[in-house]
């Protein structure tokens, strides 16, 4: 699309707002930005946008705005069914996400993965691999990098890897990878999608600008993906850890083979992977898929897989104190997540759960806690869902449960109660959003803590 001259509101003005205002306006749009929030309560990353020409309304509603602008770009924290959004629609304006904006205004190959779980991991690996392989390569999107930011410097040969999450999707029409994989789906986000069948649906429109010349990847040992393949248009293929499959990267004998095109070849052995755990290594064959349809030779990636010392925040060891060590899991912000995270550990461990209530079942969490209470000792509830998660564990049989009424307090009841030998693992399965602005700021935080101790 076009946006020389045409009169843009952008809405929202964190990372992906800012980045959006700078390329609309490299683009030559006449740009208005808009916040519920001050200048001064948004504080200095604005300061970016000084000098180029914008129109500044922040710390008033987005609705009184609309008259006279032609597109409206929303951020992926605010619903498409807000009030404002939907008069935007009615009004006659195109309403669109930095996503969508990015993608249409940049060059290069795009590479998108999304999923309830295992995005940020696939999509680093990913990163790692295709620049070990010589590419000029960008890795953006809900990653915290926006694709704008990318967009503006970007060339036809250089490779984008974008992580999406279905919020950013609900924007998306144009939105075109030449590779998208789906790593699974879980029950997660229903305050915003409502139902698991829309929050689905949302992840699968990365698929639907796709043709026979794209390729789409698929988990095929995760159940709530059974299927779904066939909904698409582009060249299937499938990961396992646990079959063959007919197209695609799987484990034979203890090695992740990649078989592309008719032809197989062995990438390493699986202990050779340097991330831990099973859902770590549906990642790293993730990656190969993508990595090998993309044409990178197979000693790069076996070499960054063997290298990869993953992602920040994502079951990462911070410290051994007195024999205990704390790993910090504050991107496990889902159910999910946090079950794959317990199933990395191989000690006694003291768990913090809790946080931002997002209308989910703790259930089948409480359930495997209590299977594997011989593992998970004590649990230490935090946030809004602290009293939802003890009524699950106590209903599931595990009565192991303490309380606190902040992070630090916590990781303080952790110290206590493990002894030498043992594990502390922060992974909440909930957002951060009830105490924290983002996970990010809550696993600082708790580095932050447990390195004082």
């Amino acid at each position: 699309m076009n946006y020389e001259n045409k009169r843009v509101l952008v809405v929202g003005m964190a990372r992906s707002g800012i980045a959006a205002a700078q390329l609309l306006r490299a683009n030559g749009a006449e740009v208005t930005i808009n916040d519920s929030k001050t200048e001064e309560e948004l504080g200095e990353g604005l300061n970016v946008l000084k000098g180029l020409q914008l129109n500044w309304r922040l710390g008033c509603p987005a609705e009184s705005l609309l008259e006279g602008q032609e597109v409206l770009v929303i951020s992926p924290g605010i619903p498409v069914d807000a009030p404002f959004v939907r008069k935007a629609r009615e009004m006659g304006l195109y309403v669109t996400g930095e996503l969508e904006v990015a993608w249409q205004l940049s060059e290069g190959t795009l590479v998108a993965v999304t999923g309830t779980n295992g995005k940020t991991t696939t999509v680093s690996l990913l990163g790692e691999i295709f620049k070990n392989a010589g590419k000029v390569t960008h890795v953006v999107g809900n990653i915290g990098y926006p694709y704008s930011l990318a967009a503006m410097i970007s060339r036809p040969e250089d490779v984008f890897v974008c992580e999406v999450s279905s919020f950013q999707m609900e924007t998306a029409d144009t939105f075109h990878p030449h590779v998208a994989l789906l790593t699974n789906i879980t029950e997660d986000h229903l305050n915003r999608h409502g139902t698991m069948e829309v929050y689905t649906e949302m992840k699968m429109r990365m698929f639907a600008r796709q043709t026979p010349e794209d390729f789409a990847v698929f988990n095929a040992d995760d159940p709530g993906l059974r299927g779904l393949w066939r909904q698409v248009r582009s060249r299937v293929l499938k990961f396992s850890r646990k079959k063959e499959v007919r197209e695609g990267a799987f484990v034979r004998d203890g090695e992740i083979v990649l078989r592309l095109n008719g032809e197989e070849r062995t990438v390493c052995r699986t202990e050779e992977v340097r991330i831990p755990g099973p859902h770590n290594l549906e990642n790293a064959l993730g990656a190969v898929c993508c990595a090998g349809i993309m044409e990178v030779p197979v000693p790069v990636i076996r070499h960054t897989l063997k290298t990869f010392r993953g992602v920040e925040h994502r079951i990462e060891s911070v410290r051994v104190l007195d024999g205990v060590e704390y790993f910090n899991d504050s991107k496990g912000t889902n159910v999910d997540s946090t079950l794959k995270a317990i199933e990395t550990m191989t000690r006694p461990t003291v768990l913090i759960l809790g946080g931002y209530d997002k209308h989910v079942s703790f259930d089948p969490l409480s359930r495997e806690i209590m299977e594997r209470k011989d593992i998970i000792r004590e649990t230490v509830l935090i946030g809004e869902t602290a009293g939802q998660i003890e009524e699950s564990l106590l209903r599931a049989g595990y009565d192991h449960i303490q309380h606190a009424e902040t992070l630090r307090e916590a990781v303080v009841l952790c110290r206590q109660t493990a002894e030498e030998g043992w594990n502390v693992l922060l992974s909440p399965a909930c957002a951060s959003f009830d105490m924290f602005k983002d996970y990010e700021e809550r696993g600082r935080i708790f580095k932050k803590i447990v390195a004082e101790l």
